[in-house]
C-alpha cells in the first residue's frame, strides 16, 4: 500500500488527509475505512471512524500499528470494490507523507563511497544529526535555494518511517516497529554545513527537504537491505547505488537509535546517501535554481522537484 498526504486543488489551505494511491486515483482512507464497516453493517463503529482512523496523517501514525492494520483492512476493501469514491491523481496535491513528525533523525556518511569523496573517516559509530519540521516539502513542491548559500547539494536517500514506539529495541525486531519506507533528499547547503563544526544550518534551511511521494508499507518491501537508489540532476545520473553498501543497515540504526532516543509513529529516518553528490566532484556542481533533482528508488518510485530561488 502506498500511503499519503493530500489536498484537493483549490482547498490547498485546508488540513493535509491521509489517503492512498491505487493506479492513478487516490482515496480517502478514511472514507473508504467508514464505507467498509457500513458495508458489515457496523454502522456504531462506522460513526466512530474519526477515533478509529483519523483523517489527519500525523493523528494517524500517531496511532502506529492499529492505524496501519485498519489501513491494510480498507485497503483491500478497496480492491475488491472498484466503484468506491475516488479522485483523479491529476485533481489532488500531494504534501509530505508525514508533515509534522517528532524528529527527523538524519544519518552521516553512511555509504563507503560517500564516506571517501567527502575526505572522511569511515565511523564507528552512526553519525547522527536532524532535520526541523520546517525544512519539510511535499513531492510537488520547489526546492528553494536560500541566498545565503552558493552550495546547494542534493541526497537521496532511502527513508525509514517508524511504525510503533521504539525503545531499547533489538536489532533482530527492528523491522517490527517500522511503518514503511519513501524517499528522502537530503538537501544541504555545503558552505552553511563546513562553517562551523555542526551540521545543522546547512542541513535544515526552509523548504528546502522533498519527501516523498508516499509511503510504501512493509508488506510490499518487506526487507530493505537491497534496495537501489539512484539521484539525477537534468537527467544526469550522478548517484546509483543500493542499500545493501549501507555501513550500518537499517535494522542496525533502529537499535542504536532506540537505545539513545525513544522514536516515536511518524518519526522519519534519513539512512545516507551513496557517493556521487556535488561536493565530492572535482568540478563541484551544485544545485542552480531552474535545476530538477529526480531521486528514484526501487519499490517505492520517483520524486522529483525544481529548484527555485527562495524569495
Amino acid at each position: 500500500m502506498k500511503i499519503v498526504s493530500y489536498k484537493t486543488k483549490g482547498n490547498e489551505f485546508s488540513p493535509y488527509r491521509i489517503g492512498f494511491v491505487l493506479d492513478d486515483k487516490v482515496f480517502d482512507l478514511q472514507a473508504v475505512y467508514k464505507q467498509m464497516l457500513l458495508a458489515k453493517d457496523e454502522e456504531d463503529s462506522a460513526h466512530a471512524a474519526l477515533g478509529l482512523l483519523p483523517d489527519n496523517p500525523n493523528d494517524f501514525f500517531a496511532l502506529g500499528k492499529l492505524s496501519l492494520n485498519r489501513a491494510e483492512e480498507a485497503y483491500a476493501y478497496a480492491l475488491e470494490n472498484e466503484s468506491l469514491t475516488s479522485f483523479n491523481r491529476r485533481d489532488i496535491v500531494l504534501g509530505p507523507p508525514v508533515p509534522n513528525p517528532s524528529k527527523i533523525i538524519c544519518i552521516g556518511t553512511n555509504y563507503k563511497d560517500h564516506v571517501l569523496e567527502m575526505k572522511s573517516e569511515i565511523p564507528d559509530f552512526p553519525v547522527l544529526f536532524s532535520k526541523f519540521n520546517n525544512a519539510l516539502i511535499g513531492p510537488e513542491d520547489a526546492i528553494e535555494k536560500s541566498p545565503k548559500t552558493s552550495k546547494l547539494d542534493y541526497e537521496v536517500e532511502f527513508a525509514v518511517v517508524i511504525g510503533k514506539k521504539a525503545s531499547g529495541v533489538k536489532r533482530d525486531e527492528a523491522l517490527d516497529y517500522v511503518a514503511g519506507y519513501t524517499i528522502g533528499n537530503d538537501i544541504s547547503a555545503r558552505d552553511l554545513q563546513k562553517r562551523t563544526p555542526q551540521w545543522l544550518q546547512g542541513k535544515s534551511l526552509d523548504r528546502s527537504t522533498p519527501i516523498g511521494p508516499w509511503i510504501v508499507t512493509t508488506k510490499e518491501i518487506p526487507d530493505p537491505s537491497t534496495i537501489d537508489v539512484k539521484a539525477s540532476v537534468n537527467g544526469e545520473v550522478r548517484q546509483n547505488s543500493n542499500t545493501k553498501h549501507l555501513i550500518f543497515d537499517v535494522p542496525f540504526l533502529i537499535e542504536f537509535i532506540s537505545e539513545l532516543i525513544t522514536l516515536e509513529p511518524g518519526d522519519i529516518i534519513l539512512t545516507g546517501t551513496p557517493g556521487g553528490v556535488a561536493a565530492g566532484m572535482e568540478s563541484p556542481q551544485f544545485l542552480e535554481e531552474g535545476d530538477v533533482v529526480t531521486l528514484e528508488i526501487a519499490g517505492i518510485g520517483t520524486l522529483e522537484n525544481k529548484v527555485i530561488a527562495k524569495k
